[in-house]
């Protein structure tokens, strides 16, 4: 008897451990979109405005022409 009961909370405690395991592996930006998702509109207005700034910027530093491609004098 004191094996059917050792037998069950060995194998509880290794599902509990694999739902932990599961729960832990969750992506940082999948983490980030649901924190942003679960802020009101107001809320998350500064965080969205940051983005959209830097991916104005870097949209910006990519459509100047390199030294090599500038056209040469006036």
């Amino acid at each position: 008897m004191i094996w059917v009961i050792l037998g069950a909370v060995v194998v509880v405690i290794g599902l509990a451990l694999i739902a932990l395991a599961r729960r832990r592996n969750t992506d940082g930006v999948e983490t980030f979109q649901r924190h942003i998702d679960a802020l009101s509109p107001e809320a998350r207005r500064p965080v969205v405005n940051q983005v959209q700034q830097l991916d104005d910027e870097a949209s910006d530093a990519s459509a100047e022409p390199d030294e090599e491609e500038r056209p040469d004098g006036p």
